[in-house]
């Protein structure tokens, strides 16, 4: 089932996800119904907040970004990717050198900025059947994963831009809280 995308403004959008159990009602559902929330609205990631639910739950596909990269293209050394679920994610390590790009989110539709981020996240995060894992993820999987797991952290990629900028991104931040945005994928407002 497709669920409808939180717009900025939402409360969830900035509290701290509480951590889940196996035991989480209709877990296996939620997460198919995120995948195709996030196949709809043409986003490589998606997380809990971003649909309404205070729960430290993300997935990320970040083999659409290498779909039409050459296999031997070296812009992209972390290619093909990766489409995993993350439930109860820490952060172990942060590494590598910051590198700026251009990002947006499904929450903030129509606003792009250029935000830096670590090269590096060593991550240990359980899967969809509660198996633990410590794994290290590289350049642009990363940053989606960074992404996302701010969302269960209650920031936006717009708390990385420079105050003046985001001064002048204002307006176009109370038109989407008050819904005045056209998106081609369902969005509520939730205060």
């Amino acid at each position: 089932m497709i669920l409808p995308i939180v717009a900025y403004g939402a409360a969830i959008l900035r509290k701290v996800s509480e951590p889940i159990d196996a035991d989480y009602p209709n877990l296996k559902v939620l997460i198919e119904d995120m995948w195709e929330t996030m196949y709809e609205s043409n986003g490589v990631g998606l997380a809990a907040p971003q649909i309404n639910k205070h729960i430290r739950l993300f997935v990320v596909d970040s083999e659409q970004i290498f779909a039409n990269a050459e296999p031997e293209d070296e812009t992209y050394p972390d290619a093909p990717g990766i489409k995993k679920a993350f439930i109860n994610a820490q952060i172990v390590e942060l590494s590598g050198k910051e590198w700026i790009y251009n990002e947006g989110c499904l929450s903030i539709p129509k606003i792009r900025e250029d935000v830096s981020r670590h090269e590096t996240v060593k991550l240990s995060y359980m899967d969809e059947n509660f198996v633990e894992h410590i794994e290290t993820f590289t350049g642009m999987t990363a940053r989606v994963i960074l992404h996302e797991y701010d969302h269960i952290e209650g920031k936006l990629f717009i708390d990385y831009v420079k105050p003046l900028r985001r001064k002048m991104l204002q307006g176009k931040l109370n038109d989407i809280n008050k819904g005045k945005v056209r998106v081609d994928y369902k969005m509520i407002q939730i205060k």
